[in-house]
């Protein structure tokens, strides 16, 4: 089955679709599944790769949304999850292959509904006009035997790529509001920060 996006399905393409059954909902708080952690607008900006301006109105819209703290009117800071991160590098890569917002809101919604162990083995497959589930490979060839283009996202890759932007970025303690300072050997007040707080 394929999903257009808008509502409607179609026959033929392997893989599941996303936005039809078989979900998986995640019955996990943020504090039970261990985020405790959140990450400010301009932090998570950095780790996915888009500007602040995108990040603003994909949470105006509704398209990724903080899941930690959102903003409660002027002077207020969302606050990111890593897993809202994750999903904002995702976007930002549909985004730039050409997919249209309406299969990315519904990609959006099928990776949140997901468990963490489901998106480590995912791989998101698009044509442009659908985007597709894959978790095993046998899908993904099933997928590429059809003879068109298609472009694919290992959400386990991004999973690590944020990761790693992350731990040189600064985060903040969802309990306490305390700032945790990442490990960017060229950032010299971190370090100095670190040194006196020791």
């Amino acid at each position: 089955m394929r999903s257009s996006g808008d509502g409607t399905a179609g026959g033929g393409a392997p893989g599941r679709s996303l936005g039809e059954g078989g979900l998986h909902p995640l019955h996990e708080s943020a504090a039970e599944a261990g985020e405790t952690i959140g990450y400010r607008g301009p932090t998570a900006c950095a780790a996915a790769g888009i500007t602040y301006r995108q990040l603003d109105y994909w949470a105006r819209t509704g398209l990724v949304e903080p899941s930690v703290r959102p903003a409660y009117g002027s002077g207020t800071q969302r606050l990111y999850s890593f897993r809202d991160v994750v999903v904002l590098k995702i976007v930002k890569r549909f985004l730039d292959t050409g997919v249209a917002l309406q299969n990315i809101r519904t990609a959006v919604q099928h990776l949140r509904a997901r468990g963490v162990s489901d998106l480590e083995r995912m791989t998101l497959m698009s044509d442009g006009a659908t985007v597709y589930e894959c978790s095993s490979p046998d899908e993904v060839v099933d997928l590429l035997q059809g003879g068109q283009g298609i472009f694919g996202i290992a959400v386990g890759v991004v999973w690590r790529d944020v990761e790693a932007a992350l731990s040189q970025l600064h985060g903040e303690r969802v309990d306490t509001g305390e700032t945790l300072v990442g490990n960017n050997p060229a950032d010299e007040l971190a370090r100095r920060r670190r040194d006196r707080a020791v």
